[in-house]
């Protein structure tokens, strides 16, 4: 069926605004989803926000099972959270390690992640090693293998990283993390929303995943996925009434399911709208999203190609639909903030946030440009448009060059422009 691109830009008031790039920091959210939550916030406003919630009660029940249906689960594996890497912390801080104990990750994982793997390392005397990549920039199944003993009690790998738009083999590294026994915990906060997430076909005994993202819901939400089979071996650092009811003077029990992970304290009306956001990404396939941004990040990184002094930045045999590039002799930051002046919303993807990877390849600093569905063609050609002005360069016929390199008139020049 072909995509009704004129409903999903009517749905998104944000579309007539900017040209928004910046999907993997924060989506545009739909008009359904900022009306759900208004409508919360209006109802706490009218009769107070306790009673809101007693009245709200299957709204807000209601994204158990959207999130069940999203991530191929059981709602009572699912959590609410306010972001993912809360989710992320809290389930593997809950995990019992001792001196020794191995954990294995990836090149890609996320700086919040990586600070806590760090730090449980210091506490405990655990081992945090990192897997090399394949010639292909993504994990590589062959060393993970290699590396794998009987010490190892987890495998924690980023689904989709920050900056850039490689797609780790995450299946594939479920299956080995089963054949040893170990955990294995996916950081998916990129990739929900984008692409088919199965936590049954990951293997995956715990996944965080982000609401703002692709996922096009409110800022300040999440979600961790936790499965039944492993529930009981985890017990949250943080506890309150909602994770851990007070049964007796001495005695509190911990919940039988993920809430053990929630807080008693949340957005009422974020998670109401999470709940909407999952339903209207349902609504449009998964499958056709991620179809549609494949396309476009493609075009997008076809067009770039051409650009002198354009360094494309994406590893991975699969790629998705965020794009990074360089570009010789400019400050991304200062790209970024001339595009803003046009209304063309794209960001910098700092090494502070992906040391691991960013000083392998010998960065600091790329362009990050992330689309999603609500995205067009139309808007790739004025972005690149708009980037050939910011960088003094003008284009004939798709092919990007230099001004001064065509008012020279040279041979290469004329060849291009024929």
């Amino acid at each position: 069926m072909p995509f009704d691109i004129l409903r999903a830009r009517a749905d998104t008031v944000g579309c007539t605004h900017v040209l928004h790039f910046n999907n993997a920091g924060a989506a545009l959210v739909p008009r359904v989803v900022m009306n759900a939550m208004i409508a919360h916030l209006e109802l706490e406003e009218r009769i107070g926000s306790y009673e809101a919630a007693v009245q709200s009660h299957d709204a807000l029940e209601h994204l158990y099972d959207a999130a069940a249906t999203l991530l191929s689960c059981h709602r009572d594996e699912v959590s609410f959270v306010e972001s993912s890497s809360r989710a992320w912390n809290m389930a593997f801080l809950s995990m019992s390690l001792r001196c020794g104990d191995r954990i294995l990750t990836s090149m890609a994982e996320y700086a919040s992640n990586y600070i806590t793997l760090m730090q449980a390392a210091r506490k405990t005397g655990a081992i945090v090693e990192v897997i090399d990549n394949d010639e292909y920039g993504q994990i590589s199944l062959r060393a993970l293998r290699n590396a794998i003993d009987e010490r190892v009690k987890l495998i924690a790998i980023t689904h989709v990283p920050t900056n850039g738009g490689l797609v780790n083999p995450v299946i594939e590294v479920g299956q080995v993390a089963r054949e040893v026994g170990a955990l294995y915990l996916v950081d998916a906060c990129q990739s929900v929303g984008q692409m088919p997430v199965d936590v049954q076909a990951m293997n995956c005994d715990i996944l965080s995943t982000a609401g703002r993202k692709y996922l096009r819901g409110p800022r300040g939400t999440g979600l961790l996925y936790v499965r039944r089979s492993i529930l009981e071996q985890l017990e949250p650092p943080l506890l309150d009434v909602q994770a851990a009811p007070w049964v007796a003077t001495d005695r509190f029990v911990l919940r039988p399911d993920a809430r053990r992970f929630e807080s008693w304290e949340t957005s009422y009306a974020g998670k109401i709208g999470l709940g909407v956001a999952i339903d209207y990404a349902l609504a449009w396939g998964i499958e056709a999203t991620w179809a549609r941004v494949s396309a476009l990040a493609d075009d997008l990184r076809a067009q770039l190609r051409y650009f002198p002094g354009i360094t494309m930045r994406d590893l991975g045999v699969t790629r998705c639909g965020i794009v990074t590039f360089t570009v010789d002799g400019k400050d991304p930051r200062e790209i970024c903030r001339l595009l803003a002046r046009q209304r063309i919303n794209v960001w910098n993807s700092e090494i502070s946030l992906t040391r691991l990877d960013m000083e392998a390849r010998g960065m600091t600093d790329l362009i990050r440009a992330s689309v999603h569905y609500y995205n067009t063609h139309e808007e790739i050609e004025q972005f690149c448009s708009a980037l050939a002005t910011v960088l003094g360069i003008t284009r004939f016929g798709g092919v990007a060059m230099r001004l001064d390199t065509v008012s020279s008139g040279s041979s290469a020049a004329r060849e291009r422009l024929e």
